[in-house]
Order: structure tokens, then sequence, then C-alpha cells
């Protein structure tokens, strides 16, 4: 199982703005125009606070659970992603034809990777309009759910090497090298 929990910058940044909202509409009762940025930090401290009380979304082997309900990987016949990527906004269509908003408000890799598991276990789902073979590409492998990455995991790339010397320096480096390891030392002079 992985679990997807709301980040908590939401619910410091609900609570910033509440408090920018608040000191507005002080300043309001003195000046009237302020009280437009007190209601425009009233509603993003309302938003901000809806998203941090967002349920976890919990990725299990046949099912996704998002808070008290769950849904088989069996009833979900499409997976739409929107243009909302953080906070990830995500259109499940189920067999009976009813739609499901999933808004998870993590952070960016969090939700990419949310993302790549609703993709991968959704098996028999339409994945942004493309049958789940033809999106994964004609050699896609059923992958098991224990093979699919964690949220937090990263793959080690293996290190580039960029070339320092040209060719004819690191010839000649490695021409000293093979003496210096033969002799013991790069001195010209003879030792008597």
């Amino acid at each position: 199982m992985t679990r997807y929990t709301p980040s908590r910058h939401y619910l410091t940044a609900g609570l910033a703005a509440f408090l920018l909202g608040a000191a507005s509409a002080w300043l309001g009762y003195h000046w009237a125009p302020s009280i437009v940025p007190a209601v425009l930090s009233a509603l993003t401290g309302a938003v901000c606070i809806f998203l941090h009380l967002r349920p976890a979304v919990e990725i299990h082997p046949h099912h996704v659970r998002i808070g008290s309900s769950v849904i088989p990987w069996a009833d979900i016949q499409a997976v739409d992603r929107t243009g909302w990527i953080s906070p990830l906004v995500v259109l499940l269509t189920l067999t009976d034809g009813s739609r499901r908003i999933l808004i998870y408000p993590g952070d960016l890799e969090s939700s990419h990777s949310l993302m790549r598991q609703l993709r991968r276990c959704a098996r028999e789902a339409l994945i942004d309009g493309l049958p789940y073979h033809e999106f994964w590409g004609d050699g896609a492998v059923e992958v098991p759910f224990e093979a699919l990455p964690e949220a937090r995991t990263r793959k080690q790339l293996p290190a580039s090497r960029y070339p320092v010397l040209r060719e004819e320096d690191e010839a000649d480096v490695e021409r000293l090298y093979q003496r210096l390891k033969a002799v013991g030392h790069l001195d010209s002079k003879d030792e008597n």
C-alpha cells in the first residue's frame, strides 16, 4: 500500500491568508477600499484550508481508497488528467457512468508519483483517451503492484563522464602514470 497525504503547506498558507484578511478587514474599518483584499484573502484562506482537509489517497493492489470510499481498479473505466498538477486534479470515470474528481494537494513529486500509479494500476481503463496497452506502448508488460515505485524513491542514474582533457592530453597523462607506476618517480635525472 502507498499512502499520499496532503501537504502541510496548505494549512500554513491558509492561516497566513486568514491573518492577512483580518488585517485588511481591520484597515477596511477605517479605509473602505481595503475590504477588497480582505475578502480575497479570506477566499484564498478558505481554499487552502479546504485543500489541507482533503482525505488521503491510498493505492492498494486491488483498489484505490480516497478517504472512506473504496474504488476497485476494475470499476475504473477512464483516468483523465486535467491541467492541474499541484494540486493534482484527476477525473475518474467509473463503470456505472459516474465521475469522481480526485483532488490531491501534495507536492509536485508526490503528484507525479500518484498519477503514474493511478495510470499503472487502472489496467482496464482508458488513460487520457487511449487504451492501457496503447498508452504504455505496444510491449507494455503487466507490472505487479509490488514492483511499482514508492512515492519517495528516486532512480539513481549513472554518473555522466564529461571529457576534461583532449585525447592527446589524456594519452600523455596515461603515459606519465604508467611511468610513475613502473619507476616510482617522474624525474628525468638518472639515480646513481
